[in-house]
């Protein structure tokens, strides 16, 4: 499920929130970057990542274009009618499509997570148009450039941390870990606190694949709304409780307003 106002970015529209795993660091952000990468990867180890997980920081550089965009975030200072409404009608009838292709795994999710079909479809189109949109970029990359940057530095080490978590857990390698410019990963942008938190393996094939396993992407997302408090069979139109629960997926006022006029129209209210 990067960060203004309990964080407002995203790969290409949206972001996530979650509970990191682990305590502060202790790194300090700024001066050498090298130097820095070294005293984190001591530090990861010591709270319990591997040895050869951690050594995959070891040749990164910076990602300048990351802190550009970390500073210039303001496309859901529009409007719902110039934000929203175009997103909604370039994508309702794949939305539509897709809901009746895939009826019988939102019905399983449904019954698991209590979150309507049309719900997490339309956040699955927010987010990266269906999976197309996912990002190329190093997540490890991005979020060691935002780590060492004194912005969020502490925020963005936990990240870090559960980045090479979800490596050493076998869900994905390093170079397969990739996704948007503030590292969020797969096909509704997960942060790496929420894939730890959140993450399931609705496939049964004994990895969280948000990157490509579409069970466990819907489902995931599905948990993530539940984690935040969704009420199963309980409206998500403004002023219910629910509407209040799409906004622990993105704090942006428009964007809690798109997935809801989206999922709405989807189910023909």
């Amino acid at each position: 499920m990067a960060f203004c106002s309990k964080h407002v970015v995203g790969g290409l529209f949206g972001v996530l929130f979650g509970v990191h795993s682990f305590s502060a660091l202790a790194a300090q952000c700024g001066g050498d970057f090298g130097a820095w990468v070294t005293t984190f990867q001591r530090e990861a180890v010591g709270k319990g990542i591997s040895q050869r997980t951690a050594a995959a920081l070891s040749n990164l550089i910076p990602d300048p274009q990351v802190l550009a965009l970390d500073r210039r975030q303001g496309h859901f200072k529009r409007s719902f009618e110039e934000f929203g409404l175009p997103r909604i009608n370039q994508r309702i009838g794949k939305a539509r499509s897709l809901m009746k292709q895939h009826a019988a795994l939102l019905s399983r999710i449904e019954q698991q997570y209590g979150v309507p079909g049309a719900v997490v479809i339309a956040i699955w189109g927010l987010e990266t148009d269906f999976g197309v949109n996912q990002g190329k970029q190093s997540a490890l990359r991005s979020l060691a450039t935002l780590a060492h940057d004194c912005r969020r530095t502490e925020r963005f080490q936990n990240e870090l941390l559960d980045a090479l978590s979800i490596i050493d857990r076998g869900d994905y390698t390093p170079d397969q870990l990739k996704g948007a410019w503030a590292g969020e990963i797969g096909q509704t942008q997960f942060l790496p606190s929420s894939f730890v938190k959140f993450a399931v393996d609705f496939d049964g094939n004994g990895r969280r694949d948000l990157i490509r396993s579409v069970p466990d992407v819907l489902a995931s997302t599905a948990n993530y709304l539940r984690g935040y408090g969704w009420q199963r069979g309980a409206p998500f139109t403004e002023g219910a409780r629910n509407y209040e629960v799409l906004k622990e997926w993105n704090k942006s006022l428009v964007y809690q307003k798109t997935i809801s006029v989206f999922a709405n129209r989807l189910m023909g209210e």
